[in-house]
């Protein structure tokens, strides 16, 4: 409606409001109403409809709103009835088709709280008052309840559904549509997918289609006790039909059962529009609720999107790198999972972060940055500044290394623009196993591959996602791949043998959901658009069926003489002052890269603290300190001649 169709029906309704109070004045007064009453007022007419309230109930609350706004009321309602407010014995004797069930808890004016009974000794002559939400939506003013101020707010999405969100949308307003033909409670609808992939959309375009609104709110927020969630549904029912609006539920991962089953019984109960949003199927004390899968939008779509959401940048610019913008994007929707709200978010931020041309750079670092938010929480993020010539690895291990970054990085045109994917939907997943002795470059491997590619490593502590409760580890692994699907992110599993051992004979449960635990990790893997990595310091402790599930291999060996000679070569940064350091005689301590590592940064502060140049007394100081955390002598074969 416009706003001067706003100020339209505000004024009618006002007029509407007074002639109505005017006919029940004179009813109060018992005096014949002088000439034909009014039309009832257009908000009324609609609350009474509503909630299907009976000419006498109508009266009744319209009597206890004229006390609210005319107070003539007071003086009418002490002459009929001996109380200045009104009553149900003043209603019952004065107004007419008066019916002693308009006084039922479960009469439409009591359960839907349009009015409140105060405490009195007698029901009949205890006083009523309009509820203030009512009222005000009886003089035209609309607003939402206040008891429901921080718990439920308006949802003003400005996204643009895609084609399969409309279709979407269009099946649960048909649902609703098929109940309200039978004259049944709408049922609750349940939209299944993950964040960003257009729920509110959806919601908001089954609720619109119903000519409603749409407002949200969060389970987390829904009371637990059973009475105060029944008090806050009617509460909320009411205000949904007052405002004409839907209710969208939005779960959450760190919601506990006890939140998950108050959704669950709270959906079963609903009587009006209602969307739960949630990752995993809620089953609700009538069974599972209606399911409707959502998806982000596909890859052209995206780029759409994007082409749509840069638009504002300098006219200049986009001239000037029209062809260049559009390989940014095609960079961008091959790597980013975003929905139209992300994708919106991230082209603001780049355009505002100033001119230039490298407009396709800020794209890209926001995108990565806007897409940690929810893995940071699920697990650790290495900085990777480790470049190729680091990593001191045979030929052949190096090969296959470039290998695993070509795979990443050339996955979209191979899978979509060459169709290898409508080939097979299976192993389309980027997954690597590092397999060596701890220290050999397992880990700065990874580093290095995130670093080349400009993506976030990951590190999983299998540790913290495994869980005795069985379905726990499925669910907190479907959390970390969630999380990193967005944006692709490369996620190293440390230590993998941990949970990766060779299958035992099932001989209970504990066994059998431990192998499903290990099927269920694989198979996220292979359907994982990002690259997942695995460690491992025993190969030879992993099921030969894994390794098969696994796309590369690469046995990282424990360095031989020549390769400690040329780690140690790299290991000083170039600012590091040195002095005498014999390489051949370093290379004969008998230790993998991450050791060398170590002893020469703690060789570093040795010498910094003796404020002279590093040297090889520094280096076998912590050698031996290194030796003796690894538990093992340091021969005189290793350092012999050293001082």
């Amino acid at each position: 409606m416009t706003a001067t169709g706003d100020r339209d029906w505000a004024s009618a309704n006002q007029a509407a409001l007074t002639a109505a109070l005017k006919a029940l004045r004179a009813v109060l007064e018992q005096r014949p109403q002088e000439g034909p009453s009014s039309e009832p007022s257009p908000a009324l007419e609609l609350l009474a409809q509503k909630f299907s309230l009976t000419p006498f109930e109508r009266d009744l609350l319209l009597l206890c709103a004229g006390v609210e706004l005319d107070t003539s009321f007071v003086d009418l309602c002490r002459k009929a009835g001996g109380a200045p407010n009104p009553t149900f014995s003043l209603a019952l004797a004065t107004l007419p088709g008066a019916h002693w069930s308009a006084l039922a808890p479960t009469a439409p004016l009591r359960y839907w709280r349009l009015i409140e009974v105060r405490p009195a000794d007698v029901l009949t002559s205890a006083p009523l008052r309009i509820d203030e939400r009512v009222l005000h939506y009886l003089a035209g003013v609309s607003h939402l309840d206040e008891r429901l101020h921080g718990i439920v707010r308006p949802l003003r999405s400005s996204d643009q559904p895609s084609v399969a969100q409309r279709a979407t949308a269009a099946r649960i307003a048909a649902l609703w549509s098929g109940t309200a033909a039978r004259g049944e409670p709408w049922p609750a609808a349940q939209i299944m997918g993950e964040e960003d992939a257009g729920a509110a959309a959806v919601a908001a375009g089954a609720c619109a289609a119903h000519g409603m609104g749409l407002c949200v709110m969060r389970a987390a927020d829904l009371p637990l006790a059973v009475t105060e969630r029944v008090a806050f549904q009617r509460l909320w029912e009411r205000e949904a039909a007052l405002a004409e609006c839907g209710l969208m539920i939005t779960t959450e991962d760190a919601d506990g059962p006890e939140t998950l089953r108050a959704a669950a019984a709270f959906a079963s109960s609903a009587r009006s529009a209602l969307i739960l949003v949630c990752r995993e199927p809620l089953r609700s004390t009538s069974g599972l609720l209606a399911r409707f899968d959502v998806h982000k939008p596909p890859a052209t779509e995206q780029s759409a999107l994007w082409r749509q959401a840069l638009s504002p940048l300098d006219p200049h610019l986009r001239e000037r790198a029209n062809g260049v913008l559009d390989d940014h994007i095609e960079r961008l929707v091959n790597q980013f999972n975003f929905g139209a709200g992300a994708i919106a978010a991230a082209s603001a931020l780049a355009i505002d972060g100033g001119p230039g041309e490298n407009v396709g750079e800020r794209l890209w670092d926001v995108c990565r940055a806007q897409a940690r938010t929810r893995l940071d929480d699920l697990a650790q993020r290495i900085e990777t500044t480790a470049g190729w010539d680091e990593l001191v690895l045979p030929q052949p291990q190096k090969d296959v290394l470039h290998n695993i970054v070509a795979h990443v990085r050339q996955r979209t045109k191979v899978y979509e623009q060459w169709g290898f994917a409508a080939k097979s939907a299976r192993g389309l997943g980027v997954s690597a196993l590092f397999a060596g002795a701890s220290g050999t470059g397992k880990t700065l491997a990874a580093e290095i591959i995130a670093h080349e590619l400009r993506l976030d490593l990951y590190r999983i502590d299998l540790s913290q996602v495994v869980n005795k409760y069985i379905g726990e580890t499925e669910k907190n692994l479907r959390r970390v791949f969630e999380a990193a699907e967005t944006a692709g992110a490369v996620l190293l599993f440390d230590e993998a043998d941990a949970l990766f051992g060779k299958r035992s004979e099932v001989k209970d449960s504990h066994d059998r959901y431990a192998n499903m635990e290990v099927s269920y990790l694989l198979q996220r893997m292979e359907s994982y658009r990002g690259l997942a990595i695995l460690t491992t310091n025993m190969q030879q402790a992993l099921d030969p069926a894994f390794k098969r599930r696994i796309r590369f291999i690469v046995n990282f060996p424990f360095p031989d003489e020549a390769e400690r000679a040329e780690i140690w070569r790299r290991v000083f940064p170039a600012a590091t002052p040195v002095e005498n350091i014999d390489v051949r005689r370093l290379a004969r301590l008998n230790v993998a890269g991450g050791n060398i590592r170590n002893i020469a940064m703690g060789a570093a502060f040795l010498a910094a603290d003796e404020r002279r140049p590093l040297g090889m007394d520094h280096l076998l100081r912590t050698a031996r300190a290194e030796y003796a955390k690894l538990e093992r002598p340091l021969t005189e074969s290793e350092i012999g001649g050293w001082a």
